[in-house]
């Protein structure tokens, strides 16, 4: 609800930004003639009581953004972006002069460079500070150059004044943002912890300092036989889906999705990763598994990527069944979409039919082509009525999908690996909004009728349809968007309650959109605190920490946040509390306006990515670390 809300203000600041320039260059010529021309005293005015509703409708828009959203996504509009072109305008329309009139225009471009360049939570006194400094350095300038009655004042004659301050005003924030970073890495680390690269990281090694431990000590199992053993081949293939289109693909062992790995519970697995000819190299991602740091697969990290003709093994033992899948990090944006990419399985004693069913975007020569797995169309599936179905839904795409399901009453009985405890039946009809890299597990009993699965046509052109009937001849029936699964209440909890008491770690992520550099170009993107990858301070934790982290989504896009390593518990959303079953999770997809509060124990050493995982924004620098004060990593370069 909050998205269109985010969009009108970026557009009336837009519109605000050019109001300013037209004021001040207006306030410039009638200082610079000696009397009022003809029709000026007429015109001169317009200009300001435009900038004046553009002002009160961006007021407007804060207020209910306010009271949809909460105040941590207005905060720095009202505190900020607000008062730098609302005092002077009050000034303005009050006093009449060309002085007030240029610094109206002055605020007016501090706003929109506060918008359009968005502090992060650290940055806010220095950014507060900055404005007033600037504002009244503008006040105070004017006022010595002279207003329209003295007439006097040279500089002051100069029509634009406005923008040349605007452009200082920028410079001079920018540089206050940079000097604020080195001020502000430290996170419970250090600043040569927390700073542009993730191989430097380390405390000194001085008297108390904990004994350093690098990131190739941190590997799964080394000695003993492996319970499941797999080799994984990358190679360029040719993918056919089912409307007969063919993909030019990147492919495990000559097909995608790759093999299915299916493992036990306790399990040593051990995985060789061959590379023939992806030249970009090659990794394997457990996504959802907390594998020892050196199994975790993120170039740049925890490994080197695996250029053709190499080979890497890895060995872990999985903790907890469920669903997960697997898919490189090397070059991600581009080599999952192209099919690098498979399930892993821990087995969970479901009984009955199971079926993996990826919903994945595939490339297309014009655009995207929606597909579950490489059924771009319609594809019938025979089960026999009365027989128990398990559909374990993965999202491999960049994208959230919201999946129609059709036919019979279903439970969601897991979701991103987690069991959810007492899942109630849910009609036919309800939609499942599946982030990208989350997974769903859905279960029925198969009808007598036909069970249709269909991705949202009405986000996103597509004819993909599975239809399960029990002679498999029955065609996918035609389904409209129904009531969305609300994972905040549902199931009950069972088990043990989670841990309480004090935590150790308190952190607060501000997702935003911006104006910076990213994927090696200046760009409007998206920004983690106002920052982008490597500028993003690392979260440092020790061994055992319980750590609090608020995560506030600012910007206009939903943002799959995924940290490796460590399942992550939803405490509230929007400051409303979980009831329902504990929900556990490994990528939380944060909307448009949405607030959430996660805790997590701190109970896997390493230096572990935390990204957005829509990999086009990882790309452009949407990353960050979660790194134990013990470990160092001696890897560097790119980690997508």
């Amino acid at each position: 609800m909050a998205e269109p809300f985010f969009l009108t203000d970026l557009v009336l600041a837009f519109v605000l930004a050019i109001t300013g320039g037209m004021l001040g260059r207006r306030a410039g010529r009638r200082q610079a003639q000696p009397a009022p021309q003809q029709g000026e005293t007429r015109r001169g005015p317009l200009v300001l009581y435009v900038t004046a509703a553009v002002v009160a409708a961006r007021l407007a828009v804060a207020v209910l953004l306010l009271a949809t959203s909460g105040w941590q996504l207005v905060a720095h509009r009202f505190l900020l972006g607000l008062p730098v072109v609302v005092l002077p305008l009050v000034w303005a329309l009050v006093r009449r002069s060309a002085v007030a009139a240029h610094t109206t225009a002055m605020g007016a471009w501090l706003s929109f460079y506060l918008l359009y360049v968005p502090p992060g939570p650290q940055d806010l006194p220095i950014a507060a500070g900055a404005s007033a400094l600037v504002l009244a350095t503008t006040i105070g300038a004017s006022l010595l150059l002279g207003d329209r009655r003295s007439r006097g004042g040279r500089l002051a004659r100069l029509p634009w004044l406005s923008g040349i301050a605007a452009v200082v005003t920028a410079a001079a924030l920018s540089s206050l943002f940079l000097v604020s970073e080195s001020a502000t890495m430290d996170w419970g680390g250090g600043p040569e912890r927390a700073g542009h690269s993730v191989h430097a990281m380390g405390h000194g090694h001085g008297a108390g300092a904990p004994a350093m431990r690098t990131v190739d000590e941190l590997t799964g199992p080394r000695d003993g036989t492996p319970d499941a053993r797999f080799t994984l081949t990358a190679a360029h293939g040719t993918v056919r889906l089912s409307s007969g289109k063919k993909i030019d693909a990147l492919t495990f062992n000559g097909i995608s999705p790759g093999p299915e790995l299916r493992v036990g519970k306790g399990q040593l697995v051990e995985v060789t990763l061959v590379n023939k000819d992806v030249i970009e190299g090659v990794t394997l991602h457990w996504h959802g598994v907390d594998v020892p740091n050196a199994e975790d697969g993120v170039p740049g990290v925890t490994q080197n990527p695996v250029r053709p003709g190499e080979r890497h093994v890895y060995r872990f033992v999985p903790d907890r069944t469920g669903t997960y899948w697997y898919h490189t990090h090397r070059d991600a944006e581009h080599s999952v979409e192209r099919g690098l990419f498979g399930a892993l399985i821990v087995e969970d004693g479901h009984q009955g039919v199971q079926q993996n069913v990826f919903t994945h975007l595939w490339p297309g020569e014009e655009d995207q082509i929606g597909a579950f797995g490489t059924a771009d169309s319609a594809e019938r599936h025979a089960v026999p009525a009365g027989r128990p179905v398990v559909l374990r839904l993965i999202n491999s795409s960049k994208e959230p999908h919201r999946i129609l399901l059709g036919g019979t009453p279903f439970r969601v009985t897991a979701h991103d690996g987690n069991p959810i405890g007492e899942p109630g039946e849910l009609k036919p009809g309800t939609d499942l909004f599946l982030a990208a890299g989350g997974r769903y597990d859905v279960a029925f009993t198969m009808p007598d009728g036909v069970v249709t699965l269909r991705l949202d046509t009405s986000e996103m052109p597509n004819t993909a349809g599975l239809a399960f009937s029990p002679d498999g001849r029955a065609a996918p029936a035609v389904l409209t968007p129904g009531d969305l699964f609300d994972r905040l209440s549902y199931g009950e909890r069972t088990g043990p309650k989670p841990e309480g008491g004090p935590y150790d770690r308190d952190f607060d992520l501000v997702l935003d959109n911006g104006f910076g550099f990213g994927g090696g170009s200046f760009t409007f993107t998206d920004t983690i605190n106002g920052r982008l990858s490597p500028a993003v301070p690392t979260l440092m934790v020790r061994d055992g920490d319980r750590v609090r982290i608020r995560i506030t989504a600012r910007g206009i896009i939903d943002h799959p946040m995924h940290l490796h390593g460590h399942r992550v518990r939803v405490i509230s959303r929007n400051g409303e509390a979980v009831t329902g079953s504990t929900w556990w999770t490994d990528t939380l997809s944060v909307a448009p306006g949405e607030s959430y509060e996660i805790d997590f124990s701190a109970d896997n050493p390493g230096v572990w990515m935390d990204h957005c995982h829509n990999f086009e924004h990882s790309e452009s620098g949407m990353i960050m670390h979660l790194a134990y004060d013990d470990v160092t990593t001696p890897y560097h370069g790119p980690a997508h």
